[in-house]
């Protein structure tokens, strides 16, 4: 049976329809989805062993619901999926603006309606989609938007006294009656505001000027917050705190394989880039790996956070950076080049508070450095690290006979850049020019191919840039960022005008003695 067909009230009680209220269920139908061994929240990722279970068991208690944690942590969207527990359709009271339910009216609209029709009542059937409310919290937000307030137009036009309670204009928390109400940044809503929703949340009932109201509404209640410690705008007043059952600390993806699925799974890419524009998992992992440094940087603020949308943004500008290279040159195929990942700077400057030195520094200049730390800690990843061999010199404990390049799989590369060589790889260029000069580097192909032998000619290419681009991060080659290009050189060469000077290779503990 379409239970939408009931049209009255009298017809719906003999259909033997049992109201709930909405915690209740919610929890029924959670029950129903953790039996059932569904998903109870698609698309978030990162969270199953923690955020999810720990608002399983919120919603299974009945409580209403603070997620608190730093932007871009899904706490919006873990509001608005649990519309996902509500049931279809809910009956309500035609015409009232509360959800009356018509088996427990609470309105005077609805009480008086009930009472003249009767079993004659017409129901109104609202989808679940409709019983959601959400408000973002700002300074200028009033208890009238929120809770309600008299209006005097309907006052005049009903022609009533300003002290019948038909004149009330029902804010947005009340016309979220038996659904979800969500208010985002809740810290930034004046302490003032804050106390109007203490009767709400405790007793279940609202206060509208000098009206004796006494209406139970029932609303399941969602709020977001950053930490308070973050925000100088506000912070949530202790008693509303209290009366709020279940916190829940949320948190940014510990790996990042959960990174790299999060902005696999949000990135807006286009279906004609997608065919044009291929991209590695080693730079969907360089991308990633910028938002852990920063995460952890000196110069960045870690109480502001930095938002998982810092490499969603990345991400999109790193295909487009490799689509605008290939609409310049015609070519039909392109992929990411490690070079590509100067245009996803824009999407860092932006998503990142800096503190005072950070400022100082600037937010370009942060941006860079925080890319280049990310080439540093996923170049060991993928081939030896430097610092290995960097040590064994600076500790003596390489001998002339060790000095072979298995000790120093780097040498033949150094060696090159050392004899006075040097290598510009322009941003712009195409995947033709770009393998050229590549290729003039002596020792570099090799050097990829003893470490990846299956590894075809696109993967070949990217990762003997990769090399480039790491050997630079450990500075055993300078790279300089120009316009249009950027440049590799001999490290002392470039950093001392001396000319090419083979310190590394040529030199040992012996000389200096």
């Amino acid at each position: 049976m379409d239970i939408t067909n009931i049209k009255t009230l009298g017809d719906l009680r003999k259909s033997g329809y049992k109201n709930r209220t909405i915690k209740q269920e919610i929890r029924e139908n959670l029950i129903g989805k953790i039996k059932a061994k569904e998903n109870t929240f698609p698309g978030i990722v990162g969270y199953e062993e923690t955020v999810i279970p720990d608002t399983e068991r919120a919603l299974l208690s009945r409580h209403n619901i603070l997620f608190l944690g730093l932007r871009g942590q899904a706490k919006t969207r873990m509001a608005r999926q649990m519309v996902d527990l509500l049931d279809e359709y809910i009956p309500t009271v035609e015409g009232s603006e509360i959800n009356d339910d018509p088996l427990r009216p609470i309105s005077k609209f609805a009480k008086d309606l009930v009472a003249l029709r009767g079993d004659d009542t017409p129901i109104r059937w609202v989808h679940r989609s409709e019983r959601y409310g959400e408000k973002l919290a700002t300074p200028d937000v009033s208890v009238a938007d929120l809770i309600g307030d008299i209006d005097p137009i309907k006052a005049a036009n009903l022609k009533l006294s300003f002290a019948d309670e038909m004149v009330i204009h029902y804010g947005i928390i009340p016309r979220s009656n038996r659904g979800i109400f969500v208010i985002n940044e809740l810290p930034d809503l004046q302490a003032r505001i804050q106390v109007a929703l203490f009767n709400i949340l405790q007793e279940g009932d609202i206060q509208i000027r000098g009206f004796k109201l006494r209406m139970p509404l029932d609303i399941l209640f969602v709020f977001t917050a950053n930490p308070e410690d973050y925000t100088n705008r506000g912070s949530i007043v202790t008693p509303l705190k209290d009366r709020i059952e279940s916190q829940i600390l949320t948190h940014y993806p510990k790996t990042i394989e959960t990174s790299l699925e999060i902005t696999e799974q949000e990135a807006d890419v286009l279906e004609e880039q997608t065919k044009r524009i291929t991209i590695s998992d080693l730079v969907k992992r360089l991308i990633e790996q910028v938002a852990f440094e920063a995460r952890n940087n000196e110069y960045v603020d870690k109480k502001s956070g930095v938002s998982a949308r810092l490499t969603i943004a990345a991400y999109e500008n790193a295909v487009s950076s490799a689509e605008r290279r290939a609409i310049i040159h015609n070519e039909k195929q392109t992929q990411v080049w490690i070079s590509d990942l100067v245009g996803i700077i824009p999407s860092i400057t932006g998503k990142i508070e800096l503190v005072y030195e950070g400022e100082q520094e600037g937010p370009y200049q942060v941006a860079v450095n925080l890319l280049e730390k990310s080439i540093r800690s996923q170049f060991i990843l993928y081939f030896p690290n430097p610092e290995a061999v960097k040590k064994k010199r600076a500790t003596g404990k390489a001998t002339q006979q060790a000095k072979t390049e298995d000790e120093n799989p780097y040498k033949a590369i150094t060696r090159w850049f050392d004899g006075g060589n040097h290598l510009d790889l322009l941003l712009d260029s195409d995947d033709a020019g770009k393998l050229a000069s590549l290729y003039k580097v002596e020792g570099l192909h090799g050097f990829v191919k003893k470490y990846y032998p299956q590894a075809n000619d696109k993967e070949n290419a990217l990762l003997m840039e990769f090399v480039l681009h790491g050997l630079a991060s450990y500075s055993l080659i300078s790279k300089k960022m120009l316009d249009g290009k950027i440049e590799f050189k001999d490290l002392m060469g470039s950093m001392m005008n001396f000319g090419a000077m083979n310190y590394e290779d040529d030199l040992t503990e012996d000389d200096f003695k």
